[in-house]
């Protein structure tokens, strides 16, 4: 398989401001992957524990560095589910919904 599309692994991480004042600051850095399909049964015994997997991707393990959330088409997801197989992780995802 090829690595065709490209999504963004974000991570954060919280600081402090001159005034004390706690800050977010949010990092991306683009990465290739495959895109995979979610399985019924995958999507239904998720939705019984209150998760909606939307998306699912495979990326290279080294790239991978714990990240939280990653964006796709100018849509952010958080990453529900992390599956490390040798060199390749799997990363399922739900879209995040509001203003981010």
């Amino acid at each position: 398989m090829r690595y065709n599309k490209v999504i963004k692994l974000i991570s954060s991480t919280i600081t402090q401001d001159d005034w004390g004042n706690e800050v977010e600051e949010r990092n991306e850095r683009e990465v290739f992957a495959n895109e995979n399909s979610i399985g019924s049964s995958e999507y239904y015994n998720a939705a019984s524990q209150g998760l909606r997997p939307e998306v699912k991707f495979e990326i290279r393990s080294i790239e991978y560095a714990g990240e939280k959330e990653i964006k796709f088409d100018g849509d952010i997801y958080n990453i529900i589910q992390s599956q490390s197989l040798g060199a390749k992780t799997i990363l399922t995802c739900e879209k995040v919904n509001g203003d981010v």
